[in-house]
C-alpha cells in the first residue's frame, strides 16, 4: 500500500483513534490491516502465531520494538514515524541543548512533515486549539505557524 495513501485513509479514522500525545499503536495497525485487507491467514504465518495472539497485540497501546518492526514490514509502513512525530510535539527541549550553540539546528530544517502540519492546522480549523495554543504547547515559532496557515489552510481564519 502506498504511503500517502496509507496517511489519506489514517485521517479519516485520525481523532477516533490516536493523536499525537496518547499514541494507541494497536488499534493504528488494527485499522491498518482492515484497510490493507491482509488475510489474517498471511499475519499469522508472518509472525508464526495464532489469531488470538495478533488479537491481544491489537489490544496493546505500545508494542516491543521489533514486534513494531515486522508490523512495519508486513504493512509496509513506518509506524516508528508516530513516535518521532510525538517527540517532535512533546518532548521537552533540554536545558543543556539550548544552552549550546551546536550546528545541529540546521537538521530541524524540516522537522515538521506534512502529516505533522496537516494535525497542526486540523487543530485550528476545528477550533481545537486555538493558535496561541498551539504555539505554546508544541514550541512552534509564531512565524512559522503563521507560514503554515497562509500556505496550507484552505480553510477558516480562526485565532
Amino acid at each position: 500500500m502506498p504511503e500517502a495513501s496509507f496517511w489519506h485513509n489514517l485521517k479519516k479514522y485520525w481523532n477516533i483513534v490516536m493523536n499525537y500525545k496518547d499514541i494507541h499503536i494497536g488499534i493504528i495497525i488494527q485499522k491498518t490491516v482492515v484497510e490493507s485487507g491482509i488475510e489474517p491467514g498471511r499475519i499469522t504465518n508472518f509472525f508464526k502465531c495464532t489469531e488470538e495472539e495478533i488479537k491481544k497485540m491489537y489490544s496493546h497501546a505500545d508494542l516491543a520494538t521489533d514486534l513494531l518492526l515486522k508490523w512495519c514490514k508486513l504493512l509496509e509502513f513506518d509506524f516508528f514515524r508516530i513516535y518521532c512525530q510525538h517527540l517532535i510535539l512533546y518532548a521537552p527541549v533540554s536545558a543543556k541543548i539550548k544552552k549550546q550553540k551546536v550546528n545541529r539546528s540546521q537538521f530541524r530544517k524540516n522537522v515538521y512533515t506534512k502529516e505533522m502540519i496537516d494535525f497542526i492546522i486540523e487543530q485550528i480549523n476545528t477550533h481545537e486549539k486555538t493558535k496561541q495554543q498551539i504555539i505554546d504547547e508544541y514550541r512552534i515559532p509564531k512565524t512559522t505557524l503563521y507560514k503554515w496557515v497562509n500556505k496550507y489552510n484552505m480553510g477558516s481564519d480562526s485565532n
